[in-house]
Parts: C-alpha cells; sequence; structure tokens
C-alpha cells in the first residue's frame, strides 16, 4: 500500500468528481478500483471497513465514504478536499440544468425529453427497491418491518423520521428475533483510522458549528426568520441528521415535506431526480434541484433560486464532514454491539417500505398522468428496468436513451 503525496491525491479527487455517475453504487466501485486495485493506495480491508461505517451514517454514503478515504490518507485537509471535490462538478451542472428547466421547461422539445427521462427515474427507483431489498430482507422479521413501514407512510403518511425510530426501537426491545448481523465477523474489528482526541473532537463540532450558524445568522438578519431561505436552511439540517439510507431514502423523505408544504410539485420533484441522474457526483443532489425550484416557485427571481440551491447542498453535506471527521474512532466500536447491529438491520428493512411508497408516488405520477395510462411511459419504464436491472447497463446510458426516445416520440407522434 502507498500513500501518496497530497498534489497526486488532490488531482485524483477532482477528477472523481467530473466522473463519478451512476449512482452511489457505480461511484462505491469507481473508487474501489481506483484507490484499492490500481493506484494500491488504500488496503481492501480499510477501505471495506470505512464503507460499513459510512453505511450506518445517514447521508450520501459515496460522498462520505470518499471524505473517509480522504482524511485516511491526509487527515482533515484530505478529507476536506475528497468530499468536496465529489460535490462542486455535480453543483455548477445542475445549476445550469435547473435554471434551463425553470425558464424553458415548457418548450415541447424539452418537455417531450424530460418526458422520457422520468419514464426512465421510475425504472431506477423500482430497481432500488429490488436491489435494497435483496440486502436487507435476511429473514421474515424484516419483510415484516419493510411491509409495516410501506403502509405507515402509503396509508397514514406518517413522517419517515418516525417510522426509521419506531424500526430501530422494535429491533432494540425485541433481542429474541433472531437474525443475521450485517456486519460480518471478520469486519467487526478493523484497525482504528486516524486517532482522534477529546479536545480535538470538541473543536470539530464548535467548528462545524459556527459553520453552520453564519449563514443561518446572515439569513435572518437580511430576510427575517418567515423567509423561505431561512426555512429550507433549517429543514435540510433536518433532513442530513435523520435519513438513513441513502439517496432514495432521503428523497422519499424530502418529498413528502416539500410537496406538502406547496414548495414543488410532485412532477418537478420527478423531473429532478431525472436530471441529478444526468450529472456526476452524489444522486443526492436532487435536493439542490428541490432546493432551487422552491425558491424559484416562490419569487421567479434567479438569484432567489440559486441563493436556496447553494443554501441547500451547504446543509446536506455539512454534517458528512462532522461525522466523518469527529465521529469515526468512536461510532466504529459500536459495529462490534450485535443487539445494535440488529437494530440498524431493521432500519434499512424500513427503508424498502419508504422507497416503494417513493416507486408507487412516481409511477403514479409519470405513467397514469390525467387519469389514464400513458403506454410510451409504461413500455418505456419496463424496457429501462430490464436494462438496468438483468442486463446491468449504465444508468447515464440509459436516462440519455430515455430523452432521445422521448424526443423522437415527439417528433414521430407529438
Amino acid at each position: 500500500m502507498e500513500i501518496p503525496t497530497f498534489r497526486e491525491a488532490f488531482k485524483f479527487w477532482l477528477k472523481l468528481g467530473f466522473i463519478s455517475f451512476g449512482g452511489p453504487a457505480g461511484q462505491i466501485a469507481v473508487m474501489q478500483k481506483e484507490l484499492v486495485e490500481t493506484k494500491k493506495w488504500i488496503d481492501n480491508d480499510d477501505f471495506l471497513h470505512a464503507l460499513n461505517y459510512c453505511m450506518l451514517l445517514p447521508g450520501p454514503e459515496a460522498q462520505q465514504l470518499a471524505t473517509y478515504c480522504g482524511w485516511k490518507m491526509h487527515g482533515i485537509k484530505g478529507g476536506i478536499v475528497a468530499g468536496a471535490f465529489f460535490v462542486i462538478p455535480s453543483i455548477f451542472f445542475l445549476l445550469i440544468l435547473s435554471y434551463i428547466y425553470a425558464n424553458f421547461g415548457s418548450v415541447p422539445h424539452i418537455n417531450a425529453i424530460l418526458d422520457g427521462f422520468k419514464a426512465v427515474v421510475v425504472a431506477i427507483v423500482v430497481e432500488a427497491v429490488f436491489k435494497i431489498a435483496q440486502k436487507a430482507f435476511k429473514s421474515k422479521w424484516h419483510i415484516a418491518i419493510a411491509a409495516l413501514a410501506f403502509i405507515a407512510i402509503f396509508f397514514f403518511h406518517i413522517p419517515f423520521p418516525l417510522i426509521v425510530l419506531g424500526s430501530l426501537v422494535i429491533g432494540l426491545l425485541f433481542p429474541k428475533f433472531k437474525i443475521q448481523s450485517p456486519i460480518s465477523e471478520e469486519k467487526k474489528t478493523p484497525d482504528s483510522p486516524l486517532p482522534i482526541t477529546y479536545p480535538k473532537l470538541l473543536k470539530v463540532i464548535i467548528v462545524c458549528l459556527i459553520l453552520w450558524l453564519i449563514p443561518f445568522l446572515s439569513l435572518i438578519f437580511i430576510y427575517g426568520y418567515q423567509n423561505l431561505s431561512v426555512k429550507l436552511y433549517l429543514f435540510f439540517t433536518q433532513a442530513a441528521f435523520v435519513t438513513f439510507g441513502g439517496a432514495y431514502t432521503v428523497l422519499a423523505y424530502v418529498n413528502q415535506a416539500v410537496v406538502s408544504n406547496g414548495w414543488i410539485t410532485s412532477a418537478q420533484s420527478v423531473d429532478g431526480l431525472a436530471l441529478a441522474e444526468t450529472t456526476p457526483g452524489p444522486l443526492i443532489m436532487v435536493l439542490q434541484f428541490i432546493g432551487f425550484m422552491a425558491g424559484w416557485n416562490a419569487t421567479s427571481q434567479t438569484y432567489f433560486a440559486i441563493l436556496c440551491a447553494v443554501l441547500t447542498t451547504y446543509v446536506t453535506f455539512l454534517p458528512s464532514f462532522l461525522f466523518i471527521f469527529a465521529g469515526a474512532n468512536y461510532i466504529e466500536k459500536l459495529r462490534t454491539n450485535t443487539q445494535l447491529n440488529k437494530a440498524l438491520s431493521f432500519v434499512t428493512a424500513s427503508v424498502v417500505g419508504v422507497i416503494l411508497n417513493l416507486a408507487l408516488m412516481f409511477g403514479g405520477t409519470v405513467i397514469f398522468s390525467d387519469s389514464q395510462i400513458d403506454w410510451f411511459s409504461l413500455t418505456l419504464a419496463v424496457i429501462s428496468f430490464v436494462g438496468l436491472y438483468f442486463l446491468k447497463a449504465d444508468v447515464l446510458m440509459i436516462v440519455i436513451l430515455g430523452g432521445l426516445f422521448g424526443l423522437a416520440k415527439y417528433f414521430l407522434i407529438g
């Protein structure tokens, strides 16, 4: 294993930000291939240990994994560079796409492309349900928890954080459930990464708190506490701490809240996921689109929409740096707690039910628009699912092809 110079690592993290397509699974695969197999900068056991830890955290696991690997090699400055450049390119790409969408989304050609994108998004979310279920369902109890989570959110509209909390409590209170721990025996006691003392831990927490407070207090001073930008800042801060299970889980929770608050529409949420799938970087960047459209819908002013988008991205990723820099050496010790791991596996199972609700919501919006079946969208969604799930086709390629099919349908049928 070779430790690269900071300059070499910097170049790699910059490159990764531009090539990290394919969602969390694809991004993690790219990092494993480059860091472990090709460059040999990180030992495979250390990489898997970092991945296991990041999977237990709320927020974007791929970005957190990049931050962890950067920290492992070069300390906090390495983690900042790795985590930041994993996101920065997608910020600019998605801002451009969001502006085009907000200003020209009603253009027939653009609508036709988006119709193709949206059908593919339905397939992507359905595929996510299958893939996560395969990993999460280790016993009949997991299936039962997923079913209860789906019933809770679909029929009773119970907020996602309460569903997660309920799943965790059930897992902790019922030790008699015989299930397989999600952490394998050989990965329970990995070597600790960079040591951190309690004064340093406190310093990290204080710095992150200050970095959070500065924009928050500035917004209150400029716009007042009731302004939409302040509400978005607080809401997406909360979302960053309670949304376990990756981008689709975050979107399921956020969509439930932002649509009910009237900040964006369900259709705009689907469009945002489609656009996010076409850009590099973490899929959770769809939240930036939601922030942009919330600001745009409220004022139709570009500068305010950009402000809301940037603030949304800022508070979405700031906690990820806190989790890595402050918590890795302490929280990873809990991975030896079998009962806690079982409880966390219940949380993962509940995520399946929540994402299934998201799939039905998206499917209803796209395929059953205007109370009629859109056969083009249904057919394209099925073909896309087959390509993704069975043929293992590249996500970006499927999304682009979906847009082209939508455009072809417009020219051929109208």
